[in-house]
């Protein structure tokens, strides 16, 4: 199996202030004044419910620290030293839902820190550089939390015990604690720009950004973090029914010649879970009728984004209405290894197409 990785584009540019370099996917566009350093404050135990599956957090002092960005790495690479030998990770996207701006994933089992750090070393100029995602782990046992976001900020929570050796630590990296009136400042300090930054290479082995996410989604057995029976915004909206775009990967049997296969559904639904159904549903007909039914072993739901009117337009051109009435007609059947597109016959599938 190849050993994946991305590179960064020697076309971006790095933007500085001084001797404080921001990270290349993530600039100021007005005037700003960075400033290196850490705020702390102390967080009480989560009460009752809240902490949902989680056990309650304890405890815990907050750091939010800012970096310039050669410092970064380092500083991360020390900080992930710190956990034990198995941790939850955390992924944050700034994704193409129409009504969530960020897509949050998170593993709900226990990944082995050894995992964990073998997808930082491989995808390092797109999870520290890049301006569309964010990254860290949680671990329960001693409680300890690390998260760069996508301005490249990172937060840690720590349990109290555990605070001066934290803060030994970031005084080793010249980092102070701030003063009120001299909080650190980073590139969200004032408008600001975000960007992707990785190079589109003619290597299969060197990934883009869709297919980095999709690796670690599968190396970190991560899951989208959203309530899967409901439908809301930002602002906790019910949207009702919706449009969705959902791709989907088809995995070969093992010691076939068959190779994976990608499906784009456009369905309407109420709901994630819904349409990962009716999207389902539709592949293993788009796999039937194109013969290729006992190629595939499973089907893994790459992504699931939300449409409004115009992205649902821009997908599907004149058939891209509002609403839907009735069930859709099958359009054609491709022979196995040819693009085919079928309406099927799933309440609310719009188009369901090997890409």
């Amino acid at each position: 199996m190849p050993t994946y990785t991305c590179q960064v584009d020697e076309k971006v540019e790095r933007k500085t202030h001084g001797t404080f370099k921001y990270p290349l996917g993530v600039y100021p566009v007005e005037d700003l004044e960075p400033k290196e350093g850490y705020i702390a404050e102390f967080e009480p135990a989560d009460g009752g419910d809240q902490s949902g599956e989680w056990e309650e957090w304890p405890d815990r002092y907050v750091f939010d620290v800012v970096v310039s960005a050669e410092k970064l790495q380092p500083l991360c690479r020390q900080l992930f030293a710190m956990m034990p030998p198995k941790v939850y990770p955390i992924l944050d996207i700034l994704g193409r839902d129409a009504f969530r701006e960020v897509d949050p994933h998170i593993s709900y089992d226990l990944v082995g820190l050894d995992i964990f750090l073998d997808g930082i070393m491989r995808f390092k100029d797109f999870l520290y550089e890049d301006g569309l995602c964010g990254f860290g782990a949680m671990a329960e046992s001693p409680f300890f939390y690390v998260f760069v976001d996508e301005h490249k900020i990172v937060t840690i929570r720590i349990e109290a015990t555990r605070k001066e050796r934290l803060e030994k630590l970031l005084e080793a990296f010249e980092l102070e604690s701030s003063v009120p009136g001299k909080e650190p400042v980073g590139a969200d300090g004032a408008a600001h720009e975000h960007r992707t930054v990785l190079a589109i290479s003619d290597d299969p082995r060197v990934l883009g950004p869709d297919e980095v996410v999709e690796q670690l989604r599968d190396d970190w057995r991560l899951i989208l973090n959203v309530d899967p029976e409901s439908n809301l915004d930002e602002d906790g909206n019910d949207l009702g029914s919706t449009p969705w775009r959902c791709l989907i990967r088809c995995d070969p049997l093992e010691g076939t010649k068959a190779e994976k296969k990608y499906a784009e559904v456009i369905v309407d639904a109420e709901n994630l879970r819904k349409a990962e159904e009716l999207a389902f549903e539709a592949v293993e007909k788009l796999s039937e009728d194109g013969g290729v039914a006992d190629e595939f072993e499973d089907q893994v739901m790459v992504s699931a984004d939300r449409l409004d009117e115009a992205g649902l337009r821009d997908l599907l051109g004149s058939e891209g209405k509002p609403a839907r009435k009735g069930k859709p007609k099958a359009k054609a059947k491709g022979e196995a290894g040819e693009a085919a597109e079928v309406g099927a016959e799933a309440e609310g599938v719009r188009r369901a197409r090997w890409i």
